[in-house]
């Protein structure tokens, strides 16, 4: 659970960034944004001023939200009439994340507080939260221990002749009694993910999911993840799969094959060991993000695999890296044109992987905090192909 002090920070540092950019105060709606500066997910809005006490306004539940939050002022959510009173004259521009809010939601509370102008405070909240704790990287550790605990027991029910859905299930099944809450949750506009994937013949076809590896899924209105499909013996099978526990969210790839893989595919995968090992030693502060990718993707070339990195083909995805933490798209992203130096403690799941084409979806991924000597390796697994 958050403690007082842990919110209290949080709080700080965004009341110092609106006192910065001239604004008055945010005004949170977006769920996990509310939760991540009260410790509740209960329906309600949030009004922090750039100074003075936060206030919850809660819709449902009242009296969860005030079991579960750190913030003093919890009260149910006004009245449309009694709530532009809530605010004072002085109070005449107010931040919103415009990157999640509907624009119903926007005029909304355009609406109920007339002549203020609304601002948008996307980018000052996302590079608050990019930033992790101590106490919040151990919460990533916890999780990242469970998962691990996961993938160990992979070789007890792995077999060849099994569908990618039946794998998927046992999988997705220890996770949950493992405790891994299963909501994967994006802020990406139209993106959206079911725990992981668990795919093998059907691991290179190509969907909308932004990553390298999407699956066939099981329709095409679930176009993401494991099929029906046979896994046969010689084949690369790719678990790519979240821990979610207490929200806080880690990702990583193993691969495993019954029986053995070709050269081709032991090259591909050295390659990803090779560009993994290349960018967690310069996960260091001030790092261009956009560097990293570059170095990555020069390396996949000089290893003859341009071509296969990060994709099939021509359904390339353009980046190598992502921010992870109560979502699983937080920011950095070491990805082409994203010029952002990087921060100590800010987590990063790098996942360096290549499509073959008739042959599979080889690489790994692994969740690392920045630091001043490099990447610090969270999800601690040995990151072998696993040879059944």
């Amino acid at each position: 659970m958050l403690t007082r002090m842990e919110a209290e920070q949080r709080i700080i540092r965004l009341q110092r960034e609106l006192k910065g950019n001239g604004i008055d105060g945010a005004l949170l709606i977006y769920p996990i944004d509310i939760y991540y500066f009260t410790g509740t997910r209960q329906n309600s809005t949030l009004w922090i001023p750039a100074d003075g006490n936060p206030r919850l306004f809660v819709r449902k539940s009242l009296s969860r939200a005030r079991a579960e939050s750190v913030i003093e002022d919890i009260r149910p959510f006004p009245a449309s009439k009694e709530f532009p009173a809530l605010f004072g004259d002085e109070v005449k521009k107010i931040g919103i994340t415009f990157d999640v809010v509907p624009l119903q939601q926007y005029n909304y509370y355009a609406k109920l507080l007339p002549g203020r102008e609304l601002c948008d405070i996307s980018g000052i909240n996302r590079e608050i939260r990019s930033v992790k704790s101590d106490w919040e990287l151990d919460r990533l550790r916890h999780s990242a221990a469970h998962l691990c605990a996961v993938f160990r027991q992979v070789p007890e029910f792995l077999r060849a002749g099994m569908r990618e859905i039946d794998l998927a299930a046992e999988f997705e099944c220890r996770l949950r009694k493992e405790g891994s809450e299963g909501y994967v949750r994006m802020r990406a506009f139209n993106q959206e993910l079911f725990q992981g994937l668990a795919v093998s013949a059907t691991a290179g076809e190509p969907g909308f999911f932004d990553g390298a590896v999407t699956g066939r899924g099981l329709s095409s209105a679930s176009p993401h993840g494991a099929s029906t499909e046979i896994i046969a013996a010689g084949t690369p099978v790719l678990l790519d799969y979240t821990g979610i526990f207490n929200g806080y969210i880690v990702d990583m790839t193993r691969i495993f094959v019954v029986g053995s893989l070709s050269a081709e595919l032991r090259h591909a995968f050295d390659a990803a060991i090779a560009i993994q090992q290349a960018l967690v030693e310069d996960l260091k502060p001030a790092v261009i993000c956009e560097e990293l990718f570059l170095k990555a993707a020069a390396m996949a070339e000089a290893a003859g695999l341009g071509k296969n990195f990060m994709g099939a083909p021509g359904e390339n995805a353009r980046f190598v890296g992502h921010g992870v933490g109560l979502e699983l798209d937080e920011l950095p992203v070491l990805a082409q044109g994203f010029k952002a130096p990087l921060r100590a403690g800010q987590t990063i799941a790098i996942e360096p992987k290549f499509v073959i084409p008739g042959q599979g979806v080889i690489g790994i991924e692994n969740t690392f905090a920045v630091s001043a000597r490099g990447g610090v390796k969270i999800t601690d697994l040995a990151d072998d192909i696993v040879c059944l």
